[in-house]
């Protein structure tokens, strides 16, 4: 059994995650906010202004947790998507300038976090209760994985080893009660994950956990996998 990540290592996941993003954003040219991303129907502005009212509503979190005090992520049912088609159509610049501050704030409040606060229970935008401590995985998950939805660079390879690693955990555990066909997975330099039922004779699943990431969050294909048996076919995540 892999013991999870500290505080401290998921929250240099996010440092690390952050600073690919803003430099992934600052080297697009200036028309790049408008072109599609590689999430349909949303151009890069969309993504580029998700991942900085993401780090905003996990801020109200954090806060809930420091203070005690009921602080949704979001004040509204539509204010995620709102805020997300208000910002999407500005300039690069303008976008960029508020990922950096808004990847600022997320630092900042989580670094000034006791370390009983990481164990309040808050709840996320679907009212599910969990503890604080959560916070930067969600916070990880969302600059990695939208560094790769902004269509700026190598695809899933751009997400460092460890932190696949623990995705594909993460992705399994949640996918596992929604599959009819077993699977292990075998991300190299990593023990085996299981996916789907508990059977005996699974379809075993191979390669880069970057790449079995990819193809677990429906960002990549199997065809990079090595595959014994009939590939599941996965439900969408998230």
């Amino acid at each position: 059994m892999t013991s999870e990540p500290t505080i401290e290592t998921l929250l240099g996941w996010v440092e690390r995650g952050q600073r690919q993003f803003e430099d992934a954003v600052a080297a697009l040219p200036a028309a790049a906010a408008t072109e599609a991303s590689a999430l349909p129907g949303w151009t890069r502005g969309h993504v580029i202004t998700h991942v900085a009212r993401n780090a905003d509503a996990l801020v109200n979190l954090l806060t809930w947790a420091d203070t005690g005090t009921p602080t949704p992520m979001y004040a509204t049912p539509t204010q995620r998507d709102d805020d997300i088609e208000a910002g999407a159509g500005r300039a690069l610049a303008e976008q960029l300038d508020d990922l950096r501050e808004s990847g600022r704030r997320f630092a900042a409040t989580a670094a000034a976090l006791s370390t009983n606060a990481w164990q309040t229970t808050v709840r996320n935008a679907q009212g599910v209760e969990m503890p604080a401590s959560k916070i930067p995985w969600f916070r990880t998950r969302e600059v990695w994985l939208h560094l790769v939805d902004l269509g700026a660079g190598p695809g899933v390879d751009v997400i460092p080893d460890d932190v696949a690693a623990e995705l594909v955990r993460d992705v399994a555990t949640w996918m596992s009660p929604k599959l009819d066909q077993a699977a292990s997975l075998r991300p190299e330099g990593h023990l085996p994950v299981p996916l789907g039922p508990d059977i005996d004779t699974p379809t075993t699943i191979a390669g880069p956990a970057n790449r079995i990431a990819g193809w677990l969050v429906g960002r990549a294909d199997a065809s990079r996998l090595r595959c014994e048996g009939s590939v599941p076919d996965l439900p969408r995540w998230l």
